[in-house]
């Protein structure tokens, strides 16, 4: 059995143009399917696969471990960048799709079989526009209330919220207040039994993260996300030693190394490493060996397309240490139009059953994805109120 082509196929979807990764074998009908998708970067990362594919044409799909370490170590260049380390995500995830369809099992089965009966999914409200935060009166936090009501409503037992707007390194009580109103509104709209989430998106300095982490601390928040740039993981230290809510990260991170000076100082409670972006599969169970060897629970970061929620549930449940998947499920209406999945969703709770087809038990209407041609991204820009520079 060889591979005969890596194909990366866009397909735009709004807010971002997914990143399919189709690999071809010269068995007839046996094709593996990935995900690279990566925001603001969709060329970058097609390129990349490109770059890849000529050193697997005309191997064995099936040495999955042998042919990522030849995609990680080759061409001179370790895979630690983002969009290199994003392109060898997919094409793993897709050699893995092929290894579970030889072996006629779903991919879970081939890491020793399901550790649990079903994994719990949550959504994300969002959070309105960022500048807002700047001119809304604190007492106006009733959106952030409806649309967890709205959640609620939906099923979910859980859900998470941009509810702290951007800031500068350092600023007074104004923001402090606005993310603690915003929270409050959550919390009495949907009550304790109801857990919480909120992502900072990695905007705030260490100082203004800890100061959010510290005035959201009384909610009983289910984790905090990225309280400072993923870059500083002393900070990120600082604050988890300092809160006790659960403090979680790691989505921006690529290599295993960067995770061992994450949890070697205790930097967080909840590893999101993303599985498209953290070496697929193969990249993705080294890392949770290790975050299991710091009793570090996963909670992988995972916004994009359905081939990567696929992907997040086959890695769920075979690891022990995994405790939630990030789920979208309203980003396109035609979203189901592109892929038919393995799995179903139960409406009360929002929890997914194993997958029983082979691979990651989907498959994907090519006709569908050309109906979608790749789009640039609008660009994404924050700006603070003194006309500098800050982070989306």
């Amino acid at each position: 059995m060889k591979i005969t082509s890596i194909e990366p196929l866009i397909c735009n979807a709004r807010m971002r143009n997914w990143i399919f990764v189709k690999v071809t074998t010269d068995q007839p009908g046996l094709v593996g399917w990935g995900e690279a998708t990566l925001e603001w970067h969709t060329r970058s990362v097609v390129g990349a696969i490109e770059d890849l594919e000529p050193l697997l044409i005309g191997e064995d799909p099936r040495r999955t471990e042998y042919l990522w370490q030849k995609m990680y170590r080759q061409h001179f260049w370790h895979g630690n960048g983002i969009t290199r380390s994003t392109a060898i995500s997919g094409i793993d995830i897709a050699l893995w799709d092929i290894a579970g369809k030889v072996a006629g099992v779903p991919c879970h089965q081939l890491w020793g079989g399901p550790v649990r009966d079903w994994i719990r999914t949550y959504c994300h409200l969002g959070g309105g526009k960022m500048e807002d935060f700047y001119e809304t009166p604190v007492e106006d936090a009733k959106q952030f209330g409806e649309l967890a009501q709205q959640a609620v409503e939906q099923g979910y037992t859980a859900f998470k919220s941009m509810a702290v707007p951007p800031t500068a390194p350092i600023e007074g009580l104004k923001p402090i207040q606005r993310a603690e109103a915003a929270v409050a509104a959550m919390r009495d709209a949907v009550g304790p039994e109801i857990d919480i989430m909120v992502d900072c998106h990695a905007r705030p300095s260490p100082s203004m993260g800890l100061q959010f982490a510290k005035a959201l601390d009384p909610y009983g928040l289910y984790f905090f996300e990225e309280p400072c740039w993923p870059e500083q993981i002393e900070g990120l230290a600082k604050i988890n030693a300092a809160v006790s809510t659960p403090i979680a990260t790691g989505e921006r991170l690529c290599s295993l190394e960067d995770f061992r000076r994450l949890f070697a100082v205790g930097g967080c409670d909840i590893c999101q490493a993303d599985l498209t972006h953290c070496g697929g599969f193969s990249g993705a169970r080294r890392i949770a060996a290790l975050a299991d060897a710091h009793r570090i629970a996963m909670a992988p970061h995972n916004p994009q397309g359905p081939v990567s929620t696929a992907a997040s549930l086959e890695f769920g449940f075979s690891q022990p240490n995994y405790i939630i998947c990030e789920s979208v499920h309203e980003d396109v209406p035609w979203r189901r139009d592109v892929v038919t999945e393995g799995y179903e969703i139960e409406e009360q709770g929002r929890i997914v059953r194993p997958n029983i087809r082979p691979g990651l038990g989907i498959e994907i209407n090519e006709d569908e994805i050309s109906k979608h041609p790749f789009e640039q991204e609008l660009p994404q820009v924050v700006f603070y109120p003194d006309g500098s520079v800050g982070d989306w």
